[in-house]
């Protein structure tokens, strides 16, 4: 069976729980995952084996607009210098474009070349607003174990 990819969804979640376990040892949470009308996620198989994935956002901007956000792209690396990574990219983008968005963006690490030549030769550019650093933070759950998004709850920094 040649290499095809396959845009995850409630009738392909298998393929996403496959996905998962390779590349992130896990495969809970594939179902929920697809249901939400916001992500977007593809998988390169090639004869009934995952090869690589990627997954990201359509995320709402306040103009009324839409942007696409591509937060991984994976390759096996057995896998890798085959055109998998490019394909699944275009997948994506293609996609994107289908639900109205007209921009994509992404962070990878500066050193990880690969990714940065695949990036630059299928048209990105990098960001102009300079350098940038990325914070991630934890957020503790609330009783009904969902976080409160209510303007008057605000953020502490206890």
């Amino acid at each position: 069976m040649p290499l095809v990819i396959v845009r995850a969804s409630s009738a392909a979640v298998e393929v996403l729980e496959e996905a998962l376990r390779r590349f992130v040892g896990v495969a809970s949470g594939a179902a929920a995952f697809v249901r939400s009308p916001e992500t977007i996620a593809f998988i390169a198989v090639d004869d009934h084996e995952v090869q690589g994935w990627c997954w990201g956002y359509v995320l709402a901007r306040p103009d009324g607009t839409s942007m696409l956000y591509l937060h991984n792209l994976e390759v096996a690396e057995s896998c890798r210098r085959r055109g998998i990574g490019r394909r699944l990219l275009r997948s994506f983008m293609e996609a994107g474009v289908q639900l109205g968005t007209a921009k994509m963006f992404l962070i990878t690490g500066e050193e990880n070349a690969a990714a940065r030549s695949l990036y630059e030769s299928m048209g990105a550019g990098l960001a102009t607003q300079g350098p940038t650093v990325n914070y991630w933070f934890a957020l503790p759950p609330t009783s009904s174990g969902r976080g409160d998004a209510s303007p008057e709850r605000g953020l502490s920094s206890e």
